[in-house]
């Protein structure tokens, strides 16, 4: 027969110690307000979303975005249904994402701070609307990069206004040489893209 494992003898003044310790502030933090945490764990560049509904363009500004896959190219997205490109989105299902450089970064502040519903903001920012191949909403001819794509999954949009795209077309423009992107801090605060360095990978 095997001999019975005694219980573990737990003392209470260590545990006591050891919660304490746990819940005490670690030196050299400090507390975040949670409202802040969006600022750190920032998705990707700042995009402008080009949108057409009832014969009518319209852009907005976007940094709540990510990758889903490789092919076909997908990319979640998070669109408030407070702004005005958020029911021609839901009704197409089509947009384009077009990247800008830094050289477009008060433009896109611009864009962001206004409304659709009163502004016509290709005029406005005088930016130059060209026809896409493959969805109705234009490209952005001053933007390095567009992405044509169309709303594969709508599932979370009621809960969480998050949109699922596939791009079904990809332009760039050659003449922009290493274009540098603009990335959201908050508050009007915009880190830009810097030196870059290669790391050998097995990954894409």
């Amino acid at each position: 027969m095997k001999p019975r494992c005694a219980a573990p003898v737990v003392d209470l003044h260590q545990t006591g110690a050891l919660t304490a310790r746990l819940n005490a502030p670690m030196v050299g933090m400090r507390d975040l307000p949670l409202a802040r945490v969006y600022r750190l764990i920032e998705p990707g560049p700042v995009v402008l979303v080009s949108t057409a509904h009832r014969g009518r363009a319209n852009l907005m500004t976007m940094s709540w975005h990510m990758m889903m896959d490789f092919m076909p190219p997908r990319i979640a997205c998070i669109v408030s249904s407070a702004n005005h490109s958020f029911a021609a989105l839901r009704a197409t299902g089509e947009c384009v994402i077009a990247i800008p450089a830094v050289r477009l970064a008060r433009t896109a502040v611009g864009i962001g701070n206004c409304s659709g519903r009163a502004a016509d903001k290709f005029k406005r920012f005088k930016l130059t609307p060209m026809p896409a191949a493959r969805v109705s909403p234009p490209l952005v001819a001053e933007c390095f990069a567009n992405l044509e794509c169309k709303v594969t999954d709508r599932r979370l949009v009621g809960r969480y206004n998050l949109f699922i795209l596939d791009v079904v077309k990809a332009w760039i423009d050659p003449a922009q040489k290493n274009p540098r992107t603009i990335h959201h801090h908050g508050y009007g605060k915009f880190a830009v893209d810097g030196r870059t360095i290669r790391i050998r990978s097995a990954k894409p």
